[in-house]
């Protein structure tokens, strides 16, 4: 795998002695823009199962993590992107992928692509021209979900993904950097091109990847937070993924999709949350009438 101190452009991946080439988002590519239309994100939460998802079917739509499970029983016409952050996502529900991924627009970390080379092979070799990088601003190789496989890396890869803070990036024309926040600095990025902020959930990765790609309006769905003690709406008691919302949500996610709501909006585009569950929290996120 090639990598560059700079973000490269493009990463190679050795699969099967044969060499699988991924490029990285970028914004000016003409395939990347939304073209000022209204898109929907569609998260992870339980919220998700009391949506009239009918009513939704016809517009541009994202997808993070497990809810692409959901274009199983339902026809999404426009589905233009797939974001997945974390590593572990791969690891801990392969079979999503294996069941419902056929080449839609995916967008993932470096550490997401290592573990897809590893688990599903077959789709990164079929589909890697559909597949687009995202780098993490602030340690470019992504979350890594296996310590022990990364503490063996080669020192040119452990180099790329040392931690910086984000107050580095605070005067940077591509970030709005708060770092002043207490517990810890929060941002947002205005070209993912660049790299995306993170603040504990990938939902926030795909409301920064929409408006990179000049979405004029951002939907938001199943951004629950306050039951993240329960499954996600495609998982049961016996198969959900820990979750780590509840330690984030008043000092990270929270202030984090408020400074996006109110930095978007100053750039002309609009945020709705339409979660009934985590409405309340937010103060910049505009929000729809239930």
């Amino acid at each position: 795998m090639a990598l560059n101190l700079a973000l490269p452009s493009t990463v190679d991946f050795d699969i099967d002695n044969q060499t699988i080439t991924i490029e990285a988002f970028n914004a000016k590519e003409s395939k990347q823009s939304l073209h000022k239309q209204a898109i929907n994100i569609i998260a992870s939460g339980p919220s998700i199962t009391h949506l009239q998802l009918s009513d939704l079917l016809d517009i541009p739509t994202i997808f993070v993590n497990g809810s692409i499970s959901l274009t199983k029983q339902y026809c999404f016409t426009d589905v233009v992107g797939y974001v997945i952050s974390d590593a572990y996502f791969i690891n801990h529900h392969p079979e999503i992928l294996q069941q419902h991924y056929t080449g839609q627009p995916l967008y993932a970390t470096l550490a997401v692509f290592e573990a897809l080379a590893v688990t599903h092979p077959d789709i990164m070799r079929t589909y890697h021209n559909a597949m687009r990088i995202l780098y993490p601003v602030d340690r470019p190789w992504g979350v890594k979900s296996n310590k022990f496989l990364f503490s063996k890396l080669a020192f040119k890869k452990r180099w790329f993904n040392r931690k910086k803070p984000l107050s580095y990036f605070a005067k940077n024309p591509n970030f709005i950097i708060e770092d002043s926040h207490k517990p810890t600095a929060i941002g947002v990025s205005l070209d993912v091109t660049y790299g995306f902020v993170e603040a504990g959930t990938v939902a926030y990765v795909a409301a920064q990847l929409a408006f990179s790609r000049h979405a004029i309006v951002i939907h938001l769905y199943g951004i629950d937070l306050l039951n993240s003690n329960e499954p996600r709406f495609y998982e049961n008691t016996d198969n959900s993924a820990p979750s780590k919302l509840d330690k984030a949500i008043n000092g990270r996610i929270v202030p984090s999709f408020n400074l996006l709501g109110r930095v978007y909006k100053e750039h002309g585009v609009i945020v709705y949350n339409h979660s009934p569950i985590s409405r309340i929290l937010f103060n910049n996120l505009d929000l729809p009438h239930f």
